[in-house]
């Protein structure tokens, strides 16, 4: 069988974070380290990223605050006196992350970004270069690194540094190495293709990463797919739940409150199939863990994607592919 781009871009994973661990990135921590408050943004898989990145900076004494693009863009009520924008586009064409970067900059706001190569934002650090699916991977698990990175050097310029910050080098080999592990064992080899929908349960960042993956499969596998939060999956979305559907629990022992767990069981009690994924502790804090466990994810994706016969690397066609549709919230071209 013909091997997928989106299988090579999730191969190509770890040797991306090889070489992002060794980056230079002193420059920009410095303005997110001088910020009163650093705002992210970013669409569909980047707002995920955004979110995760937001969760980072926290951990390392910023105030940090995420916002899908469009809602800054449109909805919010803009920068304050000290803000950074944070902008996280992998091709920089995403309408309302170039609007808000475009706004950032008209009034002098200062920005940070992360992007593609190729994107030709002067600020931007460059991740990698375009992916050749349609089924975005590996400039997600980057742009993760990216920021990780980032946090690590904004906490190392505080006060009050922590002993064991998130995101030193050595942190983002160590993720690298666990994406090759994953890449040749994946632990969601067994999860079975539902009839219907697959819903998928995680608690605090692997919430994130479950809304990740059910873009990943509805993407690639052209299935209904779905991620939660444990508790918003029991407050009323798993009323339509039945034995058509599967549900998937991240990391359940995660979940010092057990929830998760527990929302498991009783999906299971209402004849649902549960599968469950957890890998081991391997000593990363758990944002970073979510690099490993979005790959395991991506992985079941592609793999759904074979086993319906579907085709992952074309993903946005008929009126969907419409190129107004994806101008929309562009800004306008100085001029």
């Amino acid at each position: 069988m013909t091997q997928t781009a989106l299988h090579r871009m999730i191969g190509a994973q770890a040797d991306a974070l090889d070489r992002i661990a060794g980056l230079d990135l002193t420059a920009p921590a410095a303005i997110l380290a001088d910020a009163r408050r650093v705002i992210l943004v970013g669409t569909g898989t980047s707002q995920h990223a955004a979110e995760l990145g937001a969760m980072m900076l926290e951990r390392a004494g910023a105030d940090a605050r995420w916002f899908a693009a469009a809602t800054w863009a449109r909805w919010s009520t803009g920068p304050k006196r000290g803000d950074v924008l944070l902008v996280i586009t992998h091709t920089g064409q995403t309408g309302y992350a170039a609007r808000a970067r475009a706004e950032a900059v008209s009034r002098g706001v200062p920005v940070v970004s992360v992007t593609g190569t190729g994107a030709g934002w002067p600020e931007a650090i460059t991740t990698v270069a375009p992916e050749e699916s349609e089924t975005y991977t590996v400039s997600y698990t980057a742009a993760l690194a990216v920021l990780a990175r980032l946090a690590h050097l904004v906490a190392a310029a505080g006060e009050d540094f922590p002993a064991r910050a998130d995101g030193s080098e050595g942190d983002v080999l160590q993720a690298a190495a666990e994406i090759r592990v994953a890449y040749s064992a994946p632990a969601t080899q067994d999860v079975p293709v539902p009839a219907r929908s697959l819903g998928i349960v995680g608690c605090g960042p692997w919430g994130v990463t479950a809304r990740e993956a059910a873009l990943k499969i509805r993407e690639g596998a052209r299935m209904l797919a779905e991620g939660f939060d444990a508790e918003r999956f029991l407050h009323g979305n798993a009323v339509p739940f039945t034995a058509a559907d599967g549900v998937l629990l991240l990391q359940p022992e995660a979940d010092h409150d057990g929830l998760t767990a527990a929302v498991g069981d009783a999906a299971a009690r209402e004849g649902i199939p549960v599968s469950v994924v957890s890998l081991p502790d391997s000593g990363l804090s758990p944002l970073l863990a979510q690099v490993p466990m979005t790959v395991h994810l991506q992985l079941l994706a592609e793999r759904f994607a074979r086993l319906r016969g579907q085709d992952p690397d074309t993903v946005i066609t008929g009126a969907w592919a419409d190129r107004g549709l994806w101008q929309i919230g562009m800004p306008e071209a100085p001029g």
